[in-house]
C-alpha cells in the first residue's frame, strides 16, 4: 500500500501549515509507515494518509512524485 505522510521538517519549531511537506511511503499498514518515518527522520509527522488507486494515480501526475525508501 502507498501512504502519503505529511510532515514538518523541524520538530523544534511550531508547525505552520504553509511549511507542511509530504512524502510517499510503501508499507503494509499506516502504523508501519509512521514507524518507518519516525525511525529514519527527525520530522514532526502531522498525518499519514493511505492512498487508494484513484488518489495514487492523481499523485503520480505530479512530476516530483517519488516513493521514499529508507536503507
Amino acid at each position: 500500500m502507498t501512504f502519503k505522510v505529511y510532515y514538518q521538517s523541524d520538530k523544534t519549531k511550531r508547525p505552520v501549515r504553509e511549511n507542511t511537506q509530504s512524502m510517499y511511503i510503501e508499507a503494509d499498514s499506516e502504523a508501519e509507515a509512521l514507524l518507518m518515518v519516525e525511525h529514519n527522520t527527525d520530522y514532526n509527522i502531522e498525518y499519514v494518509e493511505q492512498l487508494d488507486d484513484q488518489a495514487l494515480a492523481y499523485e503520480k501526475q505530479n512530476p516530483n512524485f517519488k516513493i521514499t525508501t529508507f536503507d
